[in-house]
């Protein structure tokens, strides 16, 4: 029993002396640099409005809930990440916002978020 009490002792020892020279030669990772400036998230994100009428606004612009699969076509196919937030009222009922979800999914959001509006 006493040898391999020696035996740990002197691995412990050795592991010891041998840790401070592991973590001095991790190596140097020189990541690269942006040549252009990147878009701040705010201007990657959709918005979707619903307001407690009912009526659909797309980034400010009044649409019908007809139209909404046109005007979402046009704004997914400029933005880069394709994320859709859509912001409505407590008193819309969840079954207008599943039908924005569904629109946006179907043209290829790649995010959906949802957001409740003050008032």
């Amino acid at each position: 029993m006493i040898p391999l009490i020696d035996v740990s002792l002197i691995l412990l020892i050795i592991f010891m002396v041998m840790t401070p020279f592991l973590v001095q030669s991790q190596i140097t990772v020189q990541l690269p640099k942006s040549s252009q400036g990147a878009q701040t998230q705010q201007d990657e994100i959709i918005r979707v409005q619903i307001d407690p009428q009912g009526a659909v606004t797309v980034e400010g612009k009044r649409v019908d809930m007809a139209d909404l699969e046109s005007e979402l076509i046009l704004r997914l196919s400029k933005a880069a990440k394709r994320t859709v937030l859509v912001q409505a009222d407590k008193s819309v009922p969840i079954e207008k916002v599943i039908a924005v979800f569904d629109i946006a999914k179907k043209l290829g959001a790649g995010k959906l978020g949802i957001a409740v509006s003050k008032g």
